[in-house]
């Protein structure tokens, strides 16, 4: 023990560091446990799209479209989700599908959706980014 309390005193940067990351760990683990929407990839997205029909949500900014979007996906850049999210309330008992770049935008997006009311709302995870990867179509905006 007075091993570890003379390491802490020499270095106290270290430390706090250390119990920085700690926190954000736990704190990242207990936001994905505790959201009530799920993360889809793209092979179960295909699915979804093919059976449930979902409202596609492209919350990407304008400047991103120019890469190629999901086909039939409604665009409400993130940064307009908030005062746009009416636009949407007429879908709020079906399913939506909530993508951005790489997936973390989205997730933010899926909380104010899930926040508003909506009821099946999933993420896609890895965003366009792995869509493409997995060669899965894209149309140009």
């Amino acid at each position: 023990m007075a091993e570890i309390m003379e390491f802490v005193q020499r270095h106290p940067l270290l430390v706090g560091a250390f119990f920085a990351i700690l926190v954000m760990i736990v704190w990242t683990e207990v936001q994905r446990l505790t959201r009530n929407f799920k993360d889809l990839t793209p092979q179960e997205a295909v699915q979804l799209i093919n059976h449930e029909a979902p409202l596609v949500l492209d919350v990407r900014e304008h400047n991103e479209l120019s890469s190629g979007v999901i086909k039939g996906a409604k665009h409400v850049p993130m940064s307009a989700i908030r005062t746009r999210i009416s636009e949407l309330d007429p879908g709020k008992h079906d399913s939506v599908l909530v993508y951005c770049r790489s997936g973390s935008r989205s997730l933010a997006a899926c909380r104010s959706l899930k926040n508003h009311g909506f009821e099946h709302v999933y993420n896609l995870k890895g965003g366009i980014i792995a869509w493409e990867g997995e060669n899965l179509p894209t149309a140009k905006k």
